[in-house]
């Protein structure tokens, strides 16, 4: 799978030196190639707790069981590749929140 993800990578910047493709299309496929990050039963719970949410509002942001968001903290289970994304970019991103006004 490496060798393949590697080819992929190189096939893209040729692409990009002959301007076929362009700079934010390359910067976007490279960071799809990335592999994403490894999460730990503490770092899922940090981050859960800097956004001052409990297991259930944050299985709610991302569409997830509440039991799931507990085993993962418990370290009985660990996100999926899909979820492993989603709590980059929440963790880069933070969550939506409701605006106070209304």
């Amino acid at each position: 799978m490496s060798r393949m993800i590697d080819e992929a990578l190189e096939t893209m910047r040729g692409l990009h030196e002959i301007g076929a493709v362009n700079k934010q299309t390359l910067r976007d496929f490279e960071t799809q190639c990335l592999p994403p990050p490894a999460y730990t039963a503490e770092t899922i719970k940090r981050l859960r707790e800097s956004l001052h949410v409990s297991q259930a509002v944050f299985a709610a942001y991302i569409n997830a069981s509440i039991s799931t968001v507990q085993k993962w903290e418990n370290g009985e289970k660990k996100p999926s590749g899909a979820a492993t994304r989603l709590l980059s970019v929440i963790e880069r991103k933070g969550c939506c929140r409701r605006s106070k006004s209304a």
